[in-house]
């Protein structure tokens, strides 16, 4: 839902809806790559970004944490709640623990790498018919705040609830064979297919993180992993229910 389009959100809201009404039980775990980049701008803090990660020094996983965790988690749960449902918000660092993200010898400051999931407080939730809406943060062992990815924290949390499908909404129609032509889409892969794909440089750049962890997802016992395009009017529920589907799944 990191989304300016008033449409585009309402109608993934009212997608939301429908899978309560009809008992799916969804969990959403969103970023906002967009709004955090907006505010810190507005705050004269520079974006920087280290193999695709964004660099979280102090002063920016200050920002990061606002943004995710008040306001646009908020702003989801205000939506879903304003399209009939009932959604409960949860800041990331009350549900994912993490530890440094280290790789090379690079420094990302304040980047985590998730290492559990408390799925208690979203399992009560579910129970009881309410939406979790959880930001991509964490805490670590000393307490320390770090800035998440969250399609690796949406895998997770998936994996955790052993839930059945896992669905990634972004601003592309799915898995491309030419990135500059929307109408490559890969409709159906394998994850045996994932590393030739890689190989050609066809999983790229921030399709890697989501690719990776959808394997990761699928290889833990999540049936089936898809790729959607959010500004696709009821995407969600034309991938979940329909045959040919919208985007590209991913299966084993």
């Amino acid at each position: 839902m990191d989304s300016h389009d008033e449409a585009v959100r309402t109608g993934v809201a009212s997608d939301v809806v429908f899978l309560e009404a009809v008992e799916i039980n969804p969990v959403i775990v969103h970023g906002g790559g967009k709004r955090i980049s907006k505010a810190l701008k507005a705050s004269g803090v520079e974006s920087r970004f280290v193999n695709g990660l964004r660099y979280t020094d102090a002063a920016t996983v200050e920002i990061v944490n606002r943004v995710l965790s008040q306001e646009v988690n908020a702003e989801i749960v205000d939506l879903v709640n304003a399209a009939g449902g009932v959604a409960k918000g949860f800041a990331g660092t009350e549900i994912f623990t993490c530890k440094k993200h280290v790789s090379g010898n690079e420094d990302y400051g304040f980047v985590g790498e998730l290492i559990s999931v408390n799925t208690t407080p979203l399992a009560n939730c579910i129970a009881r018919g309410i939406t979790p809406v959880i930001s991509p943060t964490a805490r670590d062992a000393d307490g320390q705040i770090h800035n998440c990815n969250a399609d690796i924290a949406a895998a997770q949390t998936a994996i955790a609830l052993a839930a059945k499908r896992l669905v990634f909404m972004s601003d592309v129609p799915g898995l491309l064979h030419n990135p500059d032509d929307v109408e490559t889409v890969i409709p159906h892969l394998d994850v045996a297919e994932v590393n030739g794909l890689k190989k050609v440089g066809i999983i790229a750049s921030g399709m890697i993180p989501k690719v990776d962890s959808a394997v990761t997802a699928i290889n833990a016992g999540v049936d089936k992993v898809s790729f959607v395009d959010g500004r696709i009017n009821h995407a969600v529920l034309l991938e979940i229910f329909t045959d040919k589907g919208i985007g590209t799944e991913i299966v084993k």
